[in-house]
């Protein structure tokens, strides 16, 4: 990768962080999963994927799927960074005269498939990746999931037909930060050593570090990584990266920050001191 490349992707990411913490009042967002997967999200639109508004209804673009939708703040934060959408329209955010929700929409152009309920989007992306071949296409089909989103069994049973059907035209992206709404994965149902359990379902996995765009550069190109088997990228990521306030905290998973509190973070996101908090956040019990 290129030195001005590698300059534009980290500036990007830092810009989509900015509107991710400003979509975090008036409201609030899911703050800590959207800041642990911008860095995937940004080199994924702005290095791997095929699909602009040039090409939105060409059958043959590149498919993307966010499978853990509460992370759309920053897929919003990206799509007005690549130019796809208005910046003044996150000011939406939230309200009822516009489609800037908690989970993605439809009615914004370059959304593929809403979300909801977790688990469902990978058997979503299995049926577009199945057709993709049956057309004899040569689309990248990627989604998003969480690693909380693996509890889900739906994940599993679409892992059983994607590798029955040999779709190495899906690749599927483990946002790794080891949380789950307000408490650590392995706390509540541990899914170590989660590559063997990939492995199990007959796919190809390979691990990265989700927030170096170098590394995840050197993996992704390698797509696909085996002759009919899913590829499987798990990006250990960090939640709430580049606010030291609220990185890897349980607590901190969804608020409703104050106006002054998301001016402080969004100093502390360029190197200022660490934002002192009184938000309350939501506990998921």
């Amino acid at each position: 990768m290129k030195r001005q490349e590698l300059l534009d992707m980290k500036q990007t990411s830092m810009r989509v962080r900015e509107h991710i913490i400003r979509m975090s009042g008036n409201g609030g967002c899911f703050i800590g999963a959207s800041l642990s997967c911008t860095d995937l999200i940004v080199y994924l639109y702005k290095k791997f994927l095929n699909v602009s508004p040039n090409n939105f209804d060409d059958p043959t673009r590149d498919y993307f799927f966010l499978s853990k939708g509460h992370d759309v703040p920053a897929l919003y934060g990206t799509f007005v960074e690549m130019g796809w959408l208005q910046e003044e329209r996150l000011k939406n955010h939230l309200k009822t005269n516009d489609f800037i929700y908690w989970h993605p929409n439809r009615n914004i152009p370059g959304i593929e498939f809403h979300s909801g309920s977790l688990g469902h989007n990978l058997s979503v992306a299995m049926g577009v990746a199945m057709d993709c071949k049956l057309r004899k296409q040569k689309n990248k089909v990627v989604v998003v999931v969480g690693d909380g989103e693996l509890n889900e069994g739906s994940m599993w049973e679409a892992l059983l037909v994607a590798s029955a059907y040999k779709l190495d035209n899906l690749l599927i992206v483990v946002d790794r930060n080891q949380f789950q709404a307000n408490m650590r994965t392995e706390d509540l149902i541990p899914l170590k050593p989660l590559p063997k359990k990939f492995d199990a379902f007959g796919c190809k996995v390979k691990k990265v570090n989700g927030h170096d765009f170098e590394k995840m550069n050197e993996t992704f190109k390698k797509f696909p990584f085996e002759k009919g088997k899913v590829s499987v990228v798990i990006a250990e990521t960090v939640r709430g990266k580049g606010l030291p306030s609220i990185e890897k905290r349980a607590d901190r998973w969804f608020v409703n920050f104050k106006e002054e509190e998301v001016e402080q973070l969004l100093k502390e996101l360029h190197g200022a001191k660490k934002t002192k908090l009184t938000s309350e956040t939501i506990v998921a019990r």
